[in-house]
């Protein structure tokens, strides 16, 4: 019959959200540009809050497709490839920053008297807060793989509530340490290359982390309003990939940082 639809696909309708991501990221760049000229912060602030309600708005409209009943077995299947995809995009990012801290550890050639850390560098004890904060990490990650087989494999909403409010309560503590951290750093970002390289990787460790504890939270208010089932569950299922990969970069932050480059 003509119009009637004979496939497992989902055909998007015509959104305006593309086109308005990309005039918030463009503000959102320009204004850092003259923020960098000193010329304030405002104009990056509206782009960024641009961005901010073009990400809310579009992922309202993918959950909404989901609620209702657009994302057949082959839709998830789509969606988890692009899961998947990003979550290779941020491990060729980090592989970045993993590259530089080995050139500069193993070929010191910048540092005097070719020595790795340079003189005068205070690292951190890996057998303390790192330490910790690699327990509290792991401990969110066993949490959230709990919530996910509560879900998945037991339909139990209860455990999936609890698993979730542990998984995002251990992201926010994780957060606070390594704030505390940074405060006690004896060493800054600018003048050498160990500092550099230390606080661009485990800083950007961190902000993976403050994103996939407002990722969780979210799956949180989701299983609260019951959208999660054992068939229908791909945007947790998102939510849990992208925490087990932040914990496996923190992980190699900890042995390769911490441990061996300290």
């Amino acid at each position: 019959m003509a119009g009637q639809k004979n496939h497992d696909y989902h055909i998007l309708p015509a959104s305006i959200w593309p086109f308005l991501s990309a005039i918030g990221a463009l503000v959102m760049l320009t204004g850092a540009i003259l923020w960098f000229h000193g010329m304030g912060p405002w104009v990056c602030l509206i782009g960024l809050a641009g961005v901010l309600y073009c990400m809310y708005g579009w992922w309202a409209d993918v959950v909404d497709e989901s609620m209702a009943g657009d994302h057949t077995p082959v839709v998830q299947i789509g969606l988890r490839y692009g899961v998947i995809m990003f979550i290779v995009s941020e491990i060729m990012f980090f592989a970045a920053w993993f590259w530089s801290f080995f050139k500069h550890a193993m070929y010191p050639m910048d540092a005097i008297d070719n020595t790795w850390p340079p003189p005068g560098i205070e690292t951190f004890d890996p057998w303390h807060l790192p330490l910790i904060n690699t327990l509290i990490l792991l401990c969110s990650g066993c949490a959230a793989t709990w919530a996910h087989h509560a879900i998945a494999h037991e339909n139990n909403r209860d455990h999936l509530k609890w698993g979730l409010w542990i998984a995002v309560a251990l992201g926010v503590v994780f957060t606070i340490f390594q704030a505390y951290e940074y405060s006690h750093a004896h060493f800054g970002f600018s003048g050498n290359i160990y500092g550099a390289n230390f606080f661009m990787a485990t800083g950007f460790h961190g902000f993976h982390v403050i994103v996939g504890t407002i990722f969780l939270a979210v799956c949180l208010l989701r299983a609260y309003k019951g959208h999660f089932t054992p068939t229908q569950h791909v945007g947790f299922e998102a939510a849990a990939w992208y925490w087990h990969f932040v914990d496996v970069v923190w992980l190699f932050l900890f042995a390769a940082v911490y441990i061996w480059g300290g």
